[in-house]
């Protein structure tokens, strides 16, 4: 299958949950590279802030207030776009939140919510962009995943089993496009933890703050490997080396990857006594800077990976993860 993707300068992209985070860094990262970004988000506020910041840095955007678990809110994007721009040429499905709790404290209402958000928001951005791609000559949709699509944690059970979905639903579509000859690529991202306000728009059910295991990447990274998958088609991307080394370590010694666990769960604890803190399962929250400790790294593994150069450095960081944690268990 030959993939025909615009060079960046010729595109018009549509972003899910662009008000923030990874969302939004793509968005500003996109426009400066000369695409005409459509921004859909529950939170029109922080939509109009981005498109206030790419205009004034002579990009084009426009903003759509969407929640993207309304199958309608869908069409009412695309509508937007091709009225503003004329076609959509990528479309990322990035919007999602997260909840902590074990799966036993977490309401069966609340899990629901969140796969109305985090699954059936990719599954009716992906028909909409498939709908509309097979008139218009082919493009690229790119779904955000997470660590997590490839290896469950806890405390994060629900949001596992979303991106588990995500993964599972991306992978299908991609191979019944393939199959038909439709000249549309599907890319799965799957950031590790990133700088961003993701635990603070989490609903929490701990009784400390959430946290993000460590390391924590800047959500510029994620950005780039987007940008970078609406040029190149490209089967998946992970986001920092952590998120790969998780993924291959998970499979390749599961039960090991299990008794982990405790770390994981220490990780995800903060320090400090859970508040009042409004979070956007709901309702769109407000947008909370990210901790002033938490900077986020950058990623050669990423750049690595945007060049398929990643085979060995996937194998030495499993290889040495695993070895510290055998010399640990021993101690």
């Amino acid at each position: 299958m030959k993939y025909r993707l615009k060079p960046m300068r010729d595109q018009v992209m549509v972003i899910t949950g662009a008000g923030s985070g990874i969302g939004a860094a793509t968005a500003r990262l996109a426009a400066r590279r000369g695409a005409r970004v459509v921004l859909a988000g529950r939170g029109e506020e922080a939509l109009a802030k981005v498109a206030a910041e790419i205009g004034r840095e002579g990009g084009q955007a426009v903003v759509v207030k969407a929640d993207v678990g309304v199958e309608e809110d869908h069409e009412r994007i695309l509508a937007q776009a091709v009225s503003s721009f004329g076609r959509v040429d990528t479309w990322v499905n990035n919007a999602g939140v997260s909840i902590y709790g074990t799966l036993e404290q977490v309401p069966i209402a609340d899990q629901r919510k969140l796969f109305e958000t985090d699954y059936w928001g990719v599954v009716y951005g992906s028909m909409a962009a498939v709908r509309h791609m097979k008139t218009a000559g082919g493009g690229a949709i790119i779904n955000v995943g997470s660590e997590v699509s490839d290896r469950a944690v806890p405390l994060q059970g629900a949001y596992s089993a979303a991106k588990h979905a995500v993964k599972g639903y991306t992978d299908a579509l991609r191979m019944e496009l393939q199959q038909e000859g439709t000249p549309i690529s599907v890319t799965l991202i799957k950031p590790a933890s990133m700088a961003t306000s993701y635990t603070a728009h989490a609903r929490n059910y701990m009784d400390v703050q959430p946290d993000l295991p460590p390391p924590v990447y800047a959500p510029e990274v994620a950005a780039q490997a987007i940008v970078h998958a609406a040029e190149h088609p490209v089967r998946d991307l992970y986001v920092g080396g952590a998120s790969s080394a998780i993924a291959a370590f998970g499979q390749s010694m599961p039960g090991l990857a299990d008794r982990m666990a405790g770390w994981l769960v220490r990780h995800q604890r903060g320090r400090q006594p859970a508040g009042q803190s409004a979070d956007s399962l709901y309702d769109p929250g407000g947008e909370p800077a990210a901790p002033a400790a938490v900077h986020g790294r950058r990623s050669v593994y990423t750049q690595l990976a945007m060049h398929g150069r990643t085979t060995l450095v996937t194998g030495a960081v499993l290889v040495g993860g695993a070895t510290l944690w055998a010399l640990r268990g021993r101690r």
